[in-house]
């Protein structure tokens, strides 16, 4: 019979050493399914864009901060600054006249614009204008900044893979100079940046004037050809061409055109359409996402959590947390997860709404 005194005593000769016995801390590290500490959370765009609002009046951008940027916290993540265990989102403002500085990073990283044009981001010397709808890119390592040439400010969401990074300790950061940058503090960007000129056309691939390497070539994908995309897919489900996710619900993927893989290694982004009175259907998978609105309302479920959605918000989906998104007057939803991450390291289970 077990001397519960002996037992004791093991137990804190145990700890003092730093061991852990597996057999009192098995629920918590193998449970039955993902428990995910991140809520299913929603803000606001009226109150993120107050935020910014206020930062930009309140504080300079330029070295030190490097951008004004303000994250998104989940609040079951303990006051760490990440909308889940794995992605960053945040909201950067960018006043007129201003410039932030050039550096770079091992994370990869994007930028969604919701409203506004004006500011360009500049990658390794190519100036890449920014406009209401475009996904915009940008493996790590790669040399950027921002400027904004027009008389008013501008902000926009950013995401990159920052808690993951962090996680598995990979990662590494460098301010640079504006020469590391092409001078970018003077460039004026032209309507169709270098990146566009050569990489942007579906289904080609030029064979000149090519530098490849592990990163995304393709820097901007313009909204026009995103939103030309989805109609088309649910004009051809009218003509009879049946959906192959649920009726009225048009879905894309921003890919490599080198590789035909995501468009970042560890960040899956995509496009989703519902048509006034669809619905998706429920799912839940392996792995985060975050959402954003483009444009129209739809009701949002999230495991016990029920919102109206309307242009601008942003919200996260946990992982293994049932979605489903119901549409009175059309929704456009932008999103983007770690699926990228589960599926290498397989892990994943249950694409969302069946989509592969």
């Amino acid at each position: 019979m077990t001397n519960q005194n002996e037992l004791d005593g093991f137990y804190e000769d145990l700890a003092a050493a730093q061991l852990i016995p597996l057999w009192t801390a098995i629920g918590d590290l193998m449970p039955s399914t993902p428990r995910s500490h991140a809520h299913a959370h929603l803000w606001s765009w009226s109150e993120l864009c107050n935020a910014a609002e206020r930062a930009g009046a309140l504080v300079p951008v330029g070295r030190g901060g490097e951008r004004r940027a303000i994250a998104l916290a989940n609040p079951g993540l303990g006051g760490s600054p990440f909308a889940t265990p794995t992605l960053w989102a945040a909201i950067q403002y960018l006043n007129a006249g201003e410039h932030a500085p050039v550096h770079r990073h091992s994370q990869h990283a994007f930028r969604f614009v919701i409203e506004g044009e004006g500011v360009a981001t500049v990658v390794n010397g190519d100036a890449v204008p920014m406009r209401r709808g475009d996904f915009l890119p940008q493996a790590g390592g790669n040399w950027h900044s921002h400027v904004n040439n027009s008389d008013r400010p501008m902000s926009w969401i950013d995401g990159l893979d920052i808690p993951f990074q962090r996680q598995i300790d990979s990662t590494f950061f460098q301010p640079g100079a504006p020469s590391d940058n092409g001078g970018d503090d003077i460039v004026v960007p032209k309507e169709h940046s270098r990146s566009e000129r050569l990489w942007g056309r579906a289904g080609v691939r030029p064979l000149s004037h090519v530098c490849l390497d592990a990163s995304n070539p393709l820097l901007v994908y313009r909204w026009e050809v995103t939103d030309a995309a989805l109609a088309e897919q649910l004009e051809l489900e009218l003509e009879g061409v049946p959906a192959t996710v649920s009726p009225g619900h048009a879905a894309i993927r921003f890919t490599n055109p080198v590789t035909g893989g995501d468009a970042l290694p560890t960040i899956r982004a995509e496009f989703h359409r519902l048509r006034p009175g669809a619905s998706t259907t429920e799912g839940r998978e392996v792995g985060s996402s975050v959402f954003q609105v483009f444009e129209g309302r739809a009701e949002v479920a999230v495991g016990e959590q029920r919102w109206t959605v309307e242009r601008g918000d942003v919200f996260v989906v946990p992982s293994w947390q049932s979605l489903t998104v119901v549409s009175a007057a059309g929704v456009d939803l932008f999103r983007f997860s770690d699926s990228p991450i589960m599926e290498r390291l397989g892990l994943a289970r249950a694409p969302l709404w069946d989509v592969h």
